[in-house]
């Protein structure tokens, strides 16, 4: 999968409204970036590299697991498989997000 399929899939899934109420960005390191702004309706979700509350390192094949059901973020943080910068609480919704 590429940047811009997990981009789509994901916009798929944000929706013009995830109740997500603030922004995040997965930075999957030389593979891309992407950024969701839920505090804005309708959701954005973009490849821009602009600043965000809670940025998710992560590798592109991890948020793929994530999005196809078969990795729980919790469980990737426990196993050191996504960082988290910025407000936890926006990842901490995160879950909800991935399970639609």
């Amino acid at each position: 999968m590429s940047i811009e399929s997990v981009t789509n899939t994901i916009r798929e899934k944000v929706g013009t409204d995830c109740g997500l109420g603030g922004s995040i960005k997965f930075n999957c390191g030389a593979d891309g970036m992407v950024t969701v702004d839920a505090s804005v309706v309708p959701n954005v979700v973009t490849n821009d590299d602009v600043s965000a509350q809670c940025t998710v390192k992560i590798k592109l094949g991890d948020l793929e697991d994530m999005l196809g059901g078969k990795l729980d973020p919790m469980t990737a943080f426990g196993l050191g498989k996504l960082q988290l910068e910025g407000d936890i609480g926006v990842a901490m919704k995160l879950g909800t997000l991935m399970r639609r």
